[in-house]
């Protein structure tokens, strides 16, 4: 509120006021000059009725009415008065409620949890005790608002903070937070924690329950992250506000969602650390493909009966300017949670075609493709766009794909590989063994290899090694005619064993580490096999005619 507006608000109250006082002090006068009046107006009065006697003076029986008006009068203002005081706080009282609660399961709310919080702390502490702070939250709550709509989710948020609240002892304070957040803080005596671990643990009980709403029955369940004000040295002054509190309980309740949900976790400084560092690597990777940080090496693919090299994997790489070189398998699936993985792949694929393009005709490029692209439907179009722009033969180009990627949506999968087949890109089935695919899929799915992942073929130079499985994923791809490539080559022992299965393709260090395009090019050039020697198969690129007339008649949105 604007200091002028509040100069008229103060101002209007205070004439209200005044007028109150007026009013008052008016029937206060009037009931002084009643008395004063009436003890004259009244003998007379009365003697001139009973004794025929003399009539009282006409001015003072006006002024004794006139009275009797004001007494009436101011009667029935301090009634009124009285009135509007009681409604006043009547309303203030509500207006004090609904800022305090949540409307929708009459828990507080996150505005005054930190105050009640603060003063259950210092009342506990008063009495030598700690406090807990717990901090709650539906998992996959989002599905249940999809799927039944709002109005279930609601009922299952009341329901929930029920549960809850019948397992709180009567010194612990509830609140919703927003969402399908909830929060307690109860004290605790600091000699018996484990009284805190019970409390949680008949929570989880509670809430594993169905609960059976008015039209549907929904299965949930909850993480929970813990804090308090005590640790194992005794109080903790980082931990002497609310804000502090509720913030290591939702880095807990954080490392309890991100290792699986369905649990809870006690707060540890190692949990701040590694979210400290996790928010340092988001920025660090959006920073990162703002300048181009993020570029493409490569990995050998080699023909393992004459060790002929025909191909390379593009492998992601990140050397930040701020945190260092930062392995692929830390940076990649941070991508994909928060939503750059597709521009970040869009950038190494463009580097990665220009490196290829420099290559012989007879080399091949692989390149890993996340399940988060697979989600967009114009995936297909956009990498055809991509072999049109750098005029790059399909043929030479691999897409590999997860196993898991099968299971987000088969029918856009389907669509997507069946097209980029139809151009001439060739599809592999990665990392195959370690995931859920069928064999029916395997049939239906138009797939030209497969890829052994390395945990199976690292086996092989073990002692006593059991090479079943892998013998077991060549016989499937030699009965549905699929070529194999074996990842995590990395010794003689190795390549020779799988030799003897049969014809395949490797990579693996044995080979050499992934090397950087300008160090792959020197490579090349050294051996004979850049794009300006003389290619063994002259064989038109299928990405020609064909894929531009298709290009062509996408729409703009596919093609952009």
């Amino acid at each position: 509120m604007t200091e002028p507006n509040a100069a008229i608000k103060t101002s209007r109250g205070l004439g209200k006021s005044d007028r109150d006082l007026v009013a008052l002090g008016i029937a206060a006068a009037a009931i002084i000059l009643f008395v004063a009046t009436g003890s004259s107006v009244l003998p007379s009065a009365i003697r001139a009725v009973f004794a025929n006697g003399q009539a009282p003076d006409h001015l003072l029986v006006n002024a004794l009415l006139l009275n009797v008006v004001l007494v009436v009068f101011g009667w029935r203002r301090y009634r009124e008065l009285q009135q509007e005081i009681s409604e006043r706080r009547r309303a203030e009282e509500l207006a004090r409620e609904l800022a305090e609660t949540d409307p929708l399961t009459g828990c507080l709310n996150r505005r005054s949890m930190a105050a009640v919080t603060d003063n259950v702390r210092l009342q506990a502490n008063a009495r030598g005790m700690a406090v807990a702070y717990c901090m709650i939250d539906l998992d996959n709550f989002k599905q249940v608002n999809d799927m039944h709509g709002h109005l279930a989710g609601d009922a299952l948020l009341v329901e929930l903070a029920h549960r809850i609240s019948e397992q709180l002892p009567r010194d612990a304070r509830l609140a919703r937070l927003g969402g399908d957040e909830f929060a307690f803080v109860v004290p605790y005596d600091v000699a018996h924690r484990e009284r805190i671990d019970d409390l949680v643990i008949r929570l989880f009980e509670k809430v594993s329950l169905p609960f059976a709403l008015r039209d549907v029955t929904i299965d949930t369940t909850i993480s929970i992250g813990v804090s308090s004000d005590h640790d194992e040295n005794g109080f903790n002054p980082a931990m002497a506000d609310s804000a502090a509190l509720m913030q290591r309980a939702d880095i807990a309740m954080y490392q309890a969602k991100k290792l699986g949900k369905n649990r809870y976790f006690w707060f540890e400084a190692t949990m701040e650390n590694e979210l400290r560092f996790r928010n340092e690597l988001e920025i660090g990777i959006r920073r990162g493909i703002a300048l181009g940080e993020f570029v493409p090496y490569y990995e050998q693919q080699v023909d393992l009966d004459s060790g002929d090299l025909v191909g390379f994997e593009m492998l992601a790489r990140w050397k930040s300017e701020q945190l260092g070189f930062v392995s692929p398998e830390i940076f990649i699936p941070i991508a994909e949670e928060i939503g750059l993985i597709s521009e970040m792949s869009d950038q190494l694929m463009e580097q990665a075609f220009r490196d290829a393009s420099d290559w012989h005709d007879e080399l091949t490029l692989s390149i890993n493709i996340s399940p988060i692209q697979l989600r967009d439907p114009w995936f297909a179009q956009k990498i055809l766009k991509l072999l049109v722009k750098h005029n790059f033969p399909a043929r030479r180009l691999e897409i590999e794909i997860t196993e898991s990627c099968l299971h987000d949506n088969i029918g856009m999968v389907r669509s997507i590989i069946t097209s980029l087949r139809n151009q001439g890109v060739q599809i592999s089935l990665d990392d195959f063994g370690t995931g859920y695919s069928s064999l029916e899929q395997l049939r239906n799915l138009p797939f030209d290899r497969i890829k052994i992942d390395r945990s199976f073929v690292s086996e092989l130079n073990q002692p006593n090694s059991n090479s079943k499985i892998v013998d077991a994923i060549v016989s499937l791809g030699r009965g549905f005619d699929l070529p194999i490539t074996a990842e995590g080559i990395e010794d003689e022992e190795i390549l020779e064993a799988l030799k003897k299965m049969g014809r395949l393709k490797g990579q693996g260090f044995l080979y050499g580490r992934p090397e950087s395009g300008a160090e792959v090019r020197q490579r090349l050039a050294s051996v004979g096999k850049l794009a300006a020697n003389p290619p063994i198969d002259r064989a038109e690129p299928r990405t020609g005619r064909v894929a531009n007339s298709f290009i062509a008649s996408l729409p703009k949105a596919a093609q952009q």
